[in-house]
């Protein structure tokens, strides 16, 4: 099973001025790891599609920044 969450610790040093960041996150899009389209895959409505950016369900990919995550972000 993959996830589109990667993390990584960064090098930290003594001199830094700030507070480290001990973990870092990012995100890969989910079309990193489907080989081809496979066929007959869930589609978005036209409408739901626009919000989305993407036709096809497998391909969408919600990020939300810190503040919308706590808040509980929104799908389409």
């Amino acid at each position: 099973m993959y996830t589109h969450l990667k993390f990584y610790h960064p090098f930290v040093s003594s001199f830094d001025p700030c507070k480290p960041i001990l973990e870092k996150k990012y995100s890969t899009p989910p079309h990193l790891y489907i080989g081809f389209q496979p066929p007959n895959l869930p589609q978005f409505s036209p409408f739901e599609a626009l919000k989305a950016g993407t036709l096809w369900k497998d391909f969408y990919d919600p990020w939300f920044n810190t503040y919308e995550k706590q808040m509980g972000g929104v799908l389409p």
